[in-house]
């Protein structure tokens, strides 16, 4: 059988993209055949496909780590699934078996693969997956939204709550704010019961973060001394969390935002991944800094669980046919965006 996927023979710019007609994979024992629908474009896509992400590849690759469509053929009898369910496929696998994954932080494995990544992704209309990797999609919730919410939802909770112990009555500050991981962060902030900062650099992206919760709004783009109006909008105290995703002088002022005894989380640095830090602040203030990665298992199927629900929301800005991969890169890689951009097949 043949199907078409939009991949690239070699690291570049968006161009080298192509949609092309290709075999679809059989799947085996233990594995199922699944009719992409809608896959997510995130940002890590644009890293891998321009060689910057420094993941050795086979090429030509297909990207996608998150993805949602139908099952079309099983490898193995007996499975709960059949063909012709709609499905979401968890968007990376872990072995199961290391420390890390026996004690809940499967997120950690070391021998774990991604879709798109280290594997073929949904960048296509057909994907190989384990079938204990596949889950129910309920009928409430479209194949667009399944495949916008994995990353930017799971990162957040992540972050915001694993990693940054977010609690009620506490003041958060979100950076980027119109950005896939930032508008669910105000989410998800906001489903704790945190008062929420946001930044963005248009009127228009903070405003459409206020329709999502947002308490307080800060335009960058017209005073980059953000810290300055953290602090007065917390009359001088500072936040008690940050969540930062992009690095540069944006990481080192949001610092300055954080009261005494507060916590910075850092989870993406696409504007600098080399930073001047002052270690005072840390022991005089006993400010902490914690790194982050992407969501475990469980916090996925959480926040897909609260998806299903109605309780959390993807924001979309656009979609594109697969063939319009490149296009979509070019979109996502101009940051004018709010929210996620999503792939069809």
């Amino acid at each position: 059988m043949l199907m078409k996927a939009a991949w690239f023979h070699q690291f570049g710019a968006p161009e080298v993209l192509v949609y092309e007609e290709t075999s679809a994979p059989t799947p085996g024992p233990g594995e199922a055949l699944v009719r992409v629908r809608a896959v997510g474009v995130n940002h890590v896509d644009l890293d891998v496909r321009a060689g910057t992400a420094r993941i050795p590849l086979a090429f030509p690759h297909i990207l996608g780590r998150e993805f949602a469509g139908e099952v079309a053929a099983l490898g193995s009898p007996g499975s709960t699934h059949k063909e012709g369910d709609r499905v979401w496929v968890e968007s990376r696998l872990a072995c199961g078996q290391c420390e890390f994954c026996l004690t809940g932080r499967d997120n950690l494995c070391a021998t774990g693969a991604f879709f798109g990544m280290q594997l073929p992704g949904g960048y296509a209309e057909y994907a190989k997956v384990p079938i204990a990797s596949i889950h129910a999609l309920p009928a409430q919730v479209s194949f667009e939204s399944a495949a916008a919410s994995q990353i930017a939802f799971g990162t957040a909770w992540h972050v915001l709550f694993n990693r940054g112990g977010l609690r009620a009555g506490q003041t958060v500050l979100i950076q980027a704010a119109g950005s896939g991981i930032g508008s669910a962060a105000v989410q998800v902030a906001k489903f704790a019961g945190a008062t929420v900062l946001a930044t963005a650099g248009s009127e228009e992206k903070l405003a459409r973060a206020r329709a999502l919760g947002a308490d307080h709004l800060i335009n960058y783009t017209l005073d980059e001394n953000f810290a300055g109006q953290v602090l007065a909008l917390t009359g001088g105290r500072g936040v008690d969390l940050v969540m930062e995703h992009i690095g540069g002088k944006v990481f080192t002022q949001s610092l300055e935002c954080l009261k005494t005894d507060g916590t910075m989380v850092t989870v993406g640095a696409h504007a600098g991944e080399v930073v001047p830090l002052d270690i005072i602040p840390f022991f005089r203030r006993q400010l902490k800094l914690v790194g982050s990665r992407n969501a475990t298992l469980f916090e996925i199927r959480t926040v897909m669980r609260f998806v299903a629900e109605g309780r959390l929301a993807p924001v979309i800005h656009a979609t594109f046919p697969l063939a319009q991969a490149a296009q979509a890169h070019r979109l996502v890689g101009s940051r004018d965006i709010f929210g996620k951009v999503v792939l069809l097949s």
